[in-house]
């Protein structure tokens, strides 16, 4: 009887223990899960909110002024007139297809038989009589379509009589325009006329005199062109009124140079009004004055810049602006 009543209450204290560990392990689950489902709203919620963020970007004061600017210079710089030119041609482009109401096929056999016809022309022909040759054609044609109207079989021109009608209509009185749009319109006349095709810029390679008094042949001037060397004296603030007096100084400076001290052999003088180009960081203004020396003179630019160097160089012009020279001393 004892052994039952021990069985019994291990038995209570066993169930006991087991539904607790299930709460436990229950509870545990839970809040688990809890801790996932929170982790997880927290991580959308960030999402979200960097999301809005990004879409509600706050700009200060300056960057608002900077972006106005930028729209107003870009609606600025459009070529408004050039726009309105491409919309207008196109518009009457448009009104001259709906005027020449012509079939397709008409066009594509009058476009193959014209250029077939000047092909037949000798390779010197001149524009004049590729127009009377094609104006021959539209003759012949046009005086088959009014014979296949009038019921003549005998003909080669394979076509219906709404389209003899239509061609008919189209080379009597909207010829020219039928021309423009099929892409075979044939100049009237050409005008051969002689221009100035040197490139922008080359005029100035002309050996114009220099402003000012003739520069002295000692001074061997050579127009656009800029030698190197270690500067005597600075040009930014030695300005002189002629290359001739630019020279003079160089001269000047050689014979009062005390010993050990350089002389200048090389004079570098800027004539143009606009300033003179050189790839530094200052800004280089009419009449600056170079005084240079090298024991071994060399050219820095002759003439014109390269087409590599401008590319390298967008600043630069075409012509070299300076006017340099070495003298002897």
């Amino acid at each position: 009887m004892a052994r039952i009543e021990w069985g019994t209450q291990a038995r209570a204290k066993w169930g006991c223990s087991y539904k607790k560990t299930t709460l436990i392990v229950c509870s545990i689950n839970i809040v688990i899960a809890l801790f996932v489902l929170r982790c997880l709203y927290t991580s959308v919620y960030v999402y979200s909110n960097n999301n809005s963020s990004q879409d509600n970007v706050k700009y200060t004061p300056d960057q608002l002024r900077k972006m106005e600017e930028s729209i107003r210079s870009r609606k600025a710089s459009e070529p408004k007139q050039l726009v309105k030119v491409v919309e207008n041609f196109t518009a009457e482009l448009a009104e001259k297809k709906r005027t020449v109401n012509l079939p397709l096929h008409l066009k594509q056999i009058i476009r193959v038989e014209i250029l077939q016809r000047l092909k037949t022309l000798p390779a010197n022909t001149n524009a004049t009589e590729q127009q009377e040759a094609v104006e021959s054609w539209r003759k012949t044609k046009l005086h088959e379509a009014k014979r296949l109207m009038l019921g003549d079989k005998n003909l080669t021109l394979e076509i219906s009589l709404d389209d003899a009608a239509l061609l008919i209509e189209v080379m009597e009185s909207k010829w020219s325009l039928l021309m423009e749009i099929i892409g075979l319109w044939i100049p009237s006349v050409i005008i051969h006329k002689e221009h100035d095709d040197k490139p922008l810029g080359l005029d100035a390679l002309e050996e114009d005199p220099l402003p000012g008094r003739p520069v002295p042949h000692e001074c061997h001037a050579e127009l656009h062109t800029d030698y190197g060397g270690a500067a005597v004296r600075w040009g930014l603030t030695h300005h002189k009124e002629s290359a001739a007096d630019c020279c003079q100084a160089c001269l000047d400076q050689a014979r009062r140079a005390k010993p050990g001290d350089m002389r200048c052999n090389i004079w570098v003088y800027c004539p143009s009004e606009t300033g003179c180009y050189s790839p530094d960081i200052y800004e280089h203004k009419h009449q600056e004055c170079w005084l240079k020396y090298s024991q071994q003179p060399k050219l820095n630019f002759k003439d014109k810049y390269s087409e590599s160097y401008r590319a390298s160089h967008p600043g630069a012009p075409l012509v070299v602006p300076w006017v340099s020279g070495v003298v002897t001393v």
